[in-house]
């Protein structure tokens, strides 16, 4: 069985879709860590009735990035985590993670990369006018939502209702990142 883990800083809802696909057996590996940045996030809870292990850090507790990173480099390894699913994690990942995990780290962005990096591609994307939205998964490199786009998928909108927009980036994002994930474990 295959082993993953999933960074998440918000409610984790992408974490759940994965977790959930895992232990139904749609994605042939299980969720054996969960990272998670903010200690009163959501997704520490959704991990926990997953029964995943789950590290939970705060970054201003450590003296630098490159300390905290070697924490989850080292809990990685003990987990034997072969792939890293970046699900909100709002964090840029540093040299150490990408230093140990680079090409074995992916990231799912609610935009059609290049355009619209960053936090608020949503908002920004909207605000801006488009009518095709989507989502895009891709490696982790040294720059900001720039690796190398692994999967894309496109949707219309016509409309200026952020909240029924996110609803429907989330119904994409879920099938999409488990449809990926199935296909680089066979890499």
């Amino acid at each position: 069985m295959r082993r993953l883990a999933v960074f998440a800083s918000g409610s984790g809802t992408n974490f759940e879709a994965i977790a959930t696909a895992c232990e139904r057996g749609e994605i042939p590996a299980r969720v054996v860590l969960m990272v998670c940045d903010k200690p009163g996030a959501g997704v520490v809870q959704r991990a926990a009735g997953h029964g995943v292990e789950a590290f939970v850090f705060a970054p201003k507790e450590y003296a630098s990035k490159a300390d905290y990173e070697r924490e989850i480099v080292r809990r990685l390894d003990q987990a034997g985590v072969e792939l890293v699913c970046l699900a909100g994690y709002m964090r840029i990942v540093g040299d150490v993670l990408l230093g140990a995990y680079g090409g074995r780290i992916v990231n799912i962005h609610p935009s059609l990369l290049p355009a619209f990096r960053g936090a608020h591609a949503i908002e920004q994307a909207l605000e801006y006018g488009v009518k095709v939205f989507g989502v895009t998964i891709h490696y982790v490199d040294a720059t900001l939502d720039g690796g190398k786009i692994i999967s894309q998928r496109a949707f219309g909108y016509d409309g200026d209702d952020i909240a029924e927009l996110e609803a429907r980036i989330h119904a994409v994002e879920y099938p999409l990142y488990i449809e990926t994930i199935n296909k680089l474990l066979k890499e």
